[in-house]
C-alpha cells in the first residue's frame, strides 16, 4: 500500500495482515486540534507583537496565521481553492462577479450600520464618538500620503485578503469538517467565525466594534455560502470598503 493510500484510509497492514491505525488528518479530532492551533497562533502572535508594535500587531499576527494555514494545507494535500480562492469557471460566473462584489459591499456597510444605529438607539454607545483605540491606531493618516498609502496596502492585504481567507475560507471549512452533518451545521459555520471576527476587533473598537463586525461577519459568511464558496468577490468587497474608510480618514471626511 502506498503512502498516499495510507493517508487516505488512515490505516496500514502489518505483515500478518492486521490493520494498524495511523495519523488520519481529515478526521474531526485532528481538524479540531489544528483549528485550536490556528486560533492560538493568531492570539499568541498578536500578544507577542503588541509590546513591539501594537498598531501593526493585527496584520503581523494574521500573516503568521496565514503561513500556518498554508503549512497545514500542504500537509493535508489541500489547495487554496479549498479555502475559497477559486477561478471563475464560466461566462456566467464572470458576469456575476461585479454584482457579487457590490452586494458584498452593501452587506458589509449595511449590516454594520444597522447594528451601530440600533446600539445607539438602545443607548449602548454614541455613533458620533470615535473609539479611542481607533483614533490612537490610525492617528496621523489625515493629510499624510505615505501613512495613508501604508494603511491602504495593509487594509487590502491583511483585511481584505487575510481576514477573508482565515475567517471565511479557513474557519468555515474546518468547522464543517468537525461538526456532524445536521441542519444546524451551516448555521454554526457562519455564526462561530462571525463571533470570532467581531471578537478580534474588540481590543481597539470596543463593544460597538465587536457587535457591528460580528454582524458583518454573519452577513458575508452567508454570502460566501450563497456564492458557492468563491471568496474572491468578498475579498474585493472587503478591500474596497476598507479602502473607502482609509481614504475618508486621509481626506478628513466623516463617513
Amino acid at each position: 500500500m502506498s503512502l498516499f493510500a495510507i493517508r487516505r484510509t488512515g490505516s496500514f497492514l502489518k505483515p500478518n495482515g492486521l490493520k494498524m491505525p495511523v495519523y488520519a488528518p481529515h478526521k474531526p479530532r485532528f481538524l479540531l486540534l489544528e483549528l485550536g492551533a490556528a486560533i492560538a497562533c493568531l492570539i499568541l502572535t498578536k500578544m507577542a507583537f503588541d509590546p513591539i508594535a501594537w498598531r501593526f500587531a493585527g496584520p503581523m499576527s494574521m500573516t503568521c496565521t496565514i503561513a500556518f494555514i498554508a503549512l497545514m494545507a500542504r500537509l493535508r494535500s489541500e489547495t487554496w481553492s479549498d479555502f475559497g480562492l477559486r477561478a471563475l469557471p464560466g461566462l456566467k460566473s464572470k458576469l456575476l462577479f461585479l454584482p457579487q462584489v457590490l452586494l458584498g459591499m452593501v452587506a458589509i456597510m449595511g449590516s454594520g450600520a444597522i447594528v451601530g444605529l440600533g446600539g445607539e438607539a438602545l443607548g449602548l454607545w454614541d455613533m458620533s464618538a470615535t473609539p479611542s483605540g481607533v483614533e490612537d491606531r490610525f492617528a496621523g493618516i489625515t493629510g499624510n500620503l505615505p501613512r495613508y498609502l501604508m494603511w491602504l496596502a495593509l487594509g487590502i492585504v491583511s483585511g481584505g485578503f487575510g481576514e477573508e481567507v482565515f475567517f471565511r475560507g479557513y474557519l468555515m471549512r474546518r468547522i464543517e469538517g468537525i461538526l456532524p452533518a445536521t441542519a444546524l451545521r451551516p448555521v454554526l459555520m457562519v455564526v462561530l467565525p462571525a463571533l470570532m471576527f467581531g471578537g478580534v476587533h474588540f481590543y481597539y473598537q470596543g463593544l460597538s466594534g465587536l457587535l457591528s463586525i460580528a454582524a458583518i461577519g454573519f452577513a458575508i459568511g452567508t454570502l460566501y455560502l450563497l456564492y458557492k464558496r468563491n471568496l474572491w468577490p468578498l475579498i474585493v468587497a472587503h478591500a474596497l470598503v476598507d479602502s473607502i474608510g482609509f481614504t475618508a480618514l486621509y481626506l478628513g471626511v466623516e463617513v
